[in-house]
């Protein structure tokens, strides 16, 4: 059973920002590094950033300096916040664990991120 529900996405100007939000599971946040993957039209989901339960950070090349993951341990909600936007950030955002799972079934809606003029 998915426990992952995705939102915060929209349409932004470039430069501009948003805040992704996820909540998931408990026994997912506890046990799991996290990550924030996209998924673009025609590309495979890749990997933007992760928090590690004991909260290590790694960012792809591609959004370093732009955006900050973030976890509440309390509230079991991870974070993405994304400033100076592009427009080859527009995909669609899903959060999951990291590694993440190898079943497509496991995985949330996602939330669309569109970065236009």
């Amino acid at each position: 059973q998915v426990q992952l529900a995705e939102s915060g996405g929209g349409l932004v100007q470039p430069g501009g920002s948003l805040r992704l939000s996820c909540a998931a599971s408990a026994m997912l946040f506890k046990f799991y590094d996290m990550g924030w993957y996209r998924q673009a039209p025609g590309k495979e989901r890749e990997l933007v950033a992760s928090i590690g339960t004991a909260g290590s950070l790694k960012y792809a090349d591609s959004v370093s300096g732009r955006f900050t993951i973030s976890r509440d341990n309390f509230k079991n909600t991870l974070y993405l916040q994304m400033n100076s936007l592009k427009p080859e950030d527009t995909a669609v955002y899903y959060c999951n664990r990291n590694p993440p799972p190898t079943s497509s079934t496991l995985w949330g809606q996602g939330t669309q991120v569109t970065v236009s003029s």
